[in-house]
């Protein structure tokens, strides 16, 4: 089936996507620095930047940016006086993201800050900035629970959490692995269901990215 999928994948892509240069080069130059291949693909791209313009989003928390790929999808739905904060821990990573999202032209729009995102959030959090209207959580995923609780004290009500790879290729069904990401996906899912301030679904998904999903929670 995963022909298929890529199929379907490219099938969508060609009709809904429009080929990007700099989308393209991000990709590239993140391939030629090795990061690991595990960005958005541009359907699921396409799909943040148009829940971040359902949501008149002014101010975006990113929590994972890679090669800033993503952070494209996400910054050109902003206004010409928004703001995205993406998180990274690693500094070459936030480097090549930086150079991808100049390229872009979003630089102006765009701040990446380095180090562990448990760290960087309370540093964020003691700025008072403006709450942020939508979250998109794409980092490791041992700590989903806790970046959900950051973003509940970030956001406001209305605002709009994404927590991306909640699949875990099935196996965030098992309630006896011991993993670390399926433990940290479970407890943000049962977080999601449990939290008075939250109303949410997950969704799984195929695509060229495998069997995957994500989960969608508004803040109440």
């Amino acid at each position: 089936m995963s022909q298929v999928w890529d199929d379907v994948d490219d099938y969508f892509t060609a009709h809904l996507v429009p080929d990007d240069e700099a989308l393209q080069a991000a990709l590239r130059d993140s391939a030629a620095a090795e990061l690991p291949q595990v960005n958005v693909t541009a359907t699921q791209g396409k799909l943040l930047h148009l829940l971040a313009g359902v949501q008149g989003a002014r101010h975006i928390l990113e929590i994972g940016t890679l090669g800033g790929y993503s952070t494209i999808w996400l910054g050109r739905a902003l206004p010409p006086d928004g703001r995205l904060v993406s998180l990274e821990y690693s500094a070459k990573h936030a480097e090549i993201a930086a150079r991808n999202i100049a390229r872009a032209g979003l630089d102006k729009l765009v701040e990446v800050r380095v180090g562990p995102a448990l760290e960087s959030l309370p540093k964020l959090a003691d700025e008072n900035p403006p709450p942020f209207d939508l979250v998109f959580i794409d980092a490791d995923k041992a700590n989903n629970a806790h970046y959900i609780e950051w973003a509940l004290k970030l956001t406001r009500t209305g605002s709009l959490v994404v927590v991306d790879n909640v699949v875990r290729g099935g196996r965030v069904a098992d309630a006896g692995s011991d993993a670390p990401d399926v433990r940290g996906t479970r407890a943000a899912i049962e977080l999601i269901g449990s939290h008075p301030r939250l109303d949410g679904t997950a969704i799984q998904t195929v695509g060229s990215k495998g069997y995957d999903g994500f989960a969608l929670a508004r803040v109440l």
